[in-house]
């Protein structure tokens, strides 16, 4: 299996918990066998999307470009992220408007649209400091379910699996270390 992951987290400096499970789900991939390209958010340079030209323009930045070009040859996206103010860091949310645009993610004429990443499969997986059951009933997952159904899913990546770590920053070495052995065999299974 062809394995994009996708480091959402901003900030590129190693200690970030994200950049260990992203490198963890990678070492279990190539493990299992799988053929794996990163994409890491926090060091890429891209403009930020301000007006529906800029959606709708031809030009593509060449880093968006690579990137678009690495999710359209992957089979399956993993998709790491911390929780931020309940949402999507803002330079991931700018990431995925830059690359999930018309063309790449979608086809759209006067019969509706036709999602083009279809046949990809995907795992989101979300850190953040509350417990993830508070996040779950009291937020009802709406930044996590949003990313799922209405960029992830609207392209056509099914199914779209979720993995919330909740607590990260209360967490003891061994939980920590725990998750990590998790994301590495999911990352030997391509899930």
């Amino acid at each position: 299996m062809r394995i994009c992951i996708i480091n959402g987290h901003p900030d590129p400096s190693p200690q970030r918990y994200a950049h260990a499970l992203a490198t963890a789900y990678g070492d279990g991939a190539r493990e299992g066998g799988h053929e794996v390209r990163t994409i890491t958010v926090g060091m890429l340079d891209f403009p930020i999307v301000r007006t529906r030209e800029d959606f709708m323009a031809d030009y593509v930045p060449p880093v968006i470009r690579e990137a678009q070009n690495t999710i359209r040859w992957a089979d399956h996206v993993f998709l790491v992220y911390p929780l931020w103010h309940g949402m999507l860091p803002a330079y991931l949310k700018a990431f995925l408007e830059q690359v999930f645009r018309r063309d790449f993610a979608m086809e759209v004429d006067r019969s509706g649209w036709t999602a083009k990443l279809t046949g990809r499969s995907a795992r989101i997986v979300v850190t953040m400091g509350m417990p993830s059951l508070f996040y779950r009933l009291y937020f009802h997952a709406h930044s996590l379910h949003a990313l799922r159904q209405n960029i992830l899913g609207f392209s056509g990546m099914r199914p779209v699996r979720t993995t919330i770590i909740g607590g990260t920053e209360a967490a003891s070495p061994a939980e920590l270390t725990a998750r990590l052995k998790e994301m590495r065999a999911l990352g030997r299974k391509g899930r």
